[in-house]
């Protein structure tokens, strides 16, 4: 049976973040090749790279609003103020979480792929680590993980499933607590969980605007992270227009995670989207950046993950009170965060996959974590 405690919790909506279609000339897989430099980029192109020109900003922005590359390079006035004491830090890490169960031996490496990133994150994919050995360590340490989740307006239809497929292939075999952030808890389906498994529903308010719901749902992780020190070890922050379609288990958990964008990983990184405005806290030059992350899946320890929502909440109410919202509101803020705060982990577009991208290269073993087909128009408007 589902265990399932209402709660009301202070505050605006956090909600989905419907992943951006990519431009039209991503097409598939570039195999990665690592480099000296301290910053990613990928060095071998298979297929065509997404250009700039074709990206598809929010409405409003100009182009006198974004820095070119033409002239940034030459004129670029960093105001990248950090809204973390932590410039640049990587979380600490136990030793046996970098090392033991990835790439242990020749069986678990990878030769087409980038499997470690510049400062030495390993990047998960399948074949660099071993999933038995991790199981082990994990169920000797007893731990629970969280999995958040905001099923609001519209969103709720995507909750069943996936609900139903996260008890057929996340984190099987460990304790984990369902945080469903809604306005509508009457409509919460009942889903039969698994032993050591629980749904917590959490009452939260909605706005009108798509944007406003996707922004708040940091300030809403941020909000409810004393409740988590105390009910998870770590948290898994994820978009409810999804489907688990492979096993999603302990590999991905690290102090710090992000998962790399499927459209953009590709693409050198001018063509990523990130806010390039100065005057917004988003803001990063063309001559910076190490991957683009998508903000449908990211996680870490509690304390790591309230760090995480809790500065990105501050630097959204900075651009709010300056009349400005980042190019791709909350994804945009946390590519900032993680651009300073270097993940410890970095997962391949195994673990997450858009519905638009037809194309399924081989380096891609599998496929976990998948958008649901629909139509936004339809599911974000009243």
């Amino acid at each position: 049976m589902v265990t399932s405690r209402a709660q009301s919790v202070p505050g605006s909506v956090p909600a989905t973040t419907v992943p951006h279609e990519p431009p039209d000339s991503v097409h598939c897989l570039l195999l990665l090749v690592p480099t000296s430099s301290p910053v990613f980029h990928p060095t071998v192109s298979l297929f065509e790279t997404p250009t700039a020109g074709k990206l598809s900003p929010c409405p409003g922005i100009t182009a006198s609003d974004a820095v070119s590359p033409a002239n940034g390079a030459d004129s670029l006035v960093s105001d990248l103020t950090d809204i973390s004491q932590r410039t640049n830090a990587v979380p600490e890490m136990p030793e046996q979480d970098m090392m033991s169960g990835y790439q242990g031996s020749n069986s678990h490496r990878r030769s087409d792929a980038l499997t470690v990133t510049p400062w030495l994150a390993p990047i998960i994919w399948e074949g660099t680590f071993n999933i038995d050995l991790l199981n082990e360590q994990f169920w000797l340490q007893n731990l629970t993980v969280g999995l958040t989740v905001f099923a609001v307006k519209k969103y709720m239809v995507f909750l069943k499933a996936f609900l139903e497929t996260a008890e057929q292939h996340f984190m099987v075999g460990h304790h984990v607590t369902y945080y469903i952030f809604t306005d509508r808890p009457a409509d919460v389906p009942h889903v039969l969980l698994k032993e050591g498994r629980q749904l917590v529903v959490l009452s939260v308010r909605s706005y009108a605007r798509w944007q406003d719901v996707s922004m708040r749902r940091m300030e809403m992780i941020s909000n409810v992270s004393e409740r988590f020190r105390h009910e998870v070890d770590y948290l898994v922050c994820a978009d409810v227009d999804m489907k688990f379609w492979d096993h999603v288990g302990v590999e991905i958990l690290s102090p710090l995670f992000g998962t790399l964008h499927p459209a953009f990983y590709t693409a050198n990184r001018k063509a990523f989207t990130y806010e390039r405005r100065r005057r917004s806290q988003a803001y990063i030059p063309w001559d910076e950046g190490d991957f683009y992350y998508i903000g449908a899946f990211f996680g870490g320890s509690v304390a790591e993950v309230q760090q995480l929502t809790s500065a990105c909440h501050q630097a959204m109410m900075v651009d709010k009170a300056k009349g400005i919202e980042a190019v791709w509101h909350d994804e945009s803020h946390l590519n900032k965060y993680l651009l300073h705060h270097k993940p410890t982990k970095v997962l391949s577009p195994e673990y997450l996959w858009g519905d638009w991208l037809l194309d399924w290269h081989p380096v891609l073993k599998k496929l976990r974590f998948v958008t649901v087909p629909k139509n936004r128009q339809k599911i974000r408007n009243p």
